[in-house]
Formats: C-alpha cells, structure tokens, sequence
C-alpha cells in the first residue's frame, strides 16, 4: 500500500468537501477548487478525515493512489492559506512593474513584455526586483512562475535574467584566453 496514499487527510474548520462520481470540490475561505479524479480511486469523508483508497491493486491504481491523495492535501492547503512564488529580476536596467493588474517587464529586449494574470492568479511586485506570484491553485502558480521565468530565464556568465528567489545559477568562467594572451611568446 501508498505510505502517503493511506495517511488521512485533516478537513480543517471552515473547509467543505463535496464528493461526487470522478469529481472532488474543496471549498474554503479563499475560494473553490475542482478537480476530476480516476475511477481507480475514491475517496470517503468519515468526521474530519478523508480518506484516499484505491478500489483494486492494479499497477494504475497504485500509481496514482499517493498522487491523488497529495493533489487533494494540496487543495485543502490551498483554499486555506494560499501558495506564492517569488521571482527575482536580475541585471543593470531589469525592472518590472504592474499596470493595472498586468506585469510589465523591461528586461532587455527592444520592447516591455506584458504578462496578463490567469484567472485565480494575483501579481504583486516589490522594489528589490521582486515579483510575487500567489493564488489558491499550486500547479496554476508554478505554471505562471515558469512562464514568468521563461521569458528572461537566467544566463551562465553573468547570471542576469529572471529567476527563483532561491535559485542557484551555475555560473561558467567565460574566456580563459583573454587574461593569458597579453603575455604571448
């Protein structure tokens, strides 16, 4: 059995759970999430727990007997508390700002590249180059994150670009050459 598919998961206060055929809908203080899930896998409330059980022990149902017990817990996090993401913008004349409720960013390019919100999806910038990606969906966040980032994703030599808050970027010598070629032979 699924060491994280068999843990119940916690509905806390002010959650609802509506359970249907192939569907599940959270609903919490910040909004509602849906999502269809496999036939493979039910799921039953009993009290605050719900219960996440495979109906045969097929290669399938073991597959995704964890996966969808970690979206649900992921859900219930989300209308509850909320996911973020913060990017940094990295390099000498890199900025970004909102416009509304768009991204504008300046980072190099000939033009401003403007980043509409999906639906769910809040923008806020700060003054260090930060820009903070939040909303109730965890997979909408980080898709946006790294549609974010692709726009500018972050150079090897001089590490400019857009990237993760905690992102290491490997960085890469450049040109050995230079420095030696002055003394020649």
């Amino acid at each position: 059995m699924s060491r994280i598919g068999k843990l119940p998961l916690e509905i806390k206060e002010g959650i609802t759970i509506k359970l249907e055929p192939g569907l599940v809908e959270v609903t919490g203080p910040k909004g509602t999430l849906k999502r269809t899930i496999r036939p493979e896998i039910s799921l039953k409330q009993e009290g605050s727990a719900l219960l996440v059980s495979r109906r045969d022990n097929g290669a399938t149902s073991k597959a995704l007997h964890g996966l969808v017990r970690s979206l649900v817990k992921n859900m219930l996090i989300g209308v509850t508390e909320g996911f973020t993401k913060t990017l940094q913008i990295i390099g000498t004349g890199y900025r970004v700002n909102l416009e509304g409720e768009n991204l504008v960013i300046h980072c190099g390019f000939s033009h401003p590249v403007t980043i509409k919100p999906e639906p769910g999806i809040k923008f806020s910038t700060a003054d260090n180059g930060l820009i903070i990606i939040s909303g109730i969906d965890k997979e909408l966040v980080g898709q946006v994150s790294a549609q974010i980032r692709a726009v500018k994703p972050p150079e090897p030599y001089k590490g400019k670009g857009i990237r993760y808050q905690d992102e290491v970027v490997k960085r890469k010598a450049g040109k050995a050459g230079k420095a030696g070629a002055a003394t020649g032979a």
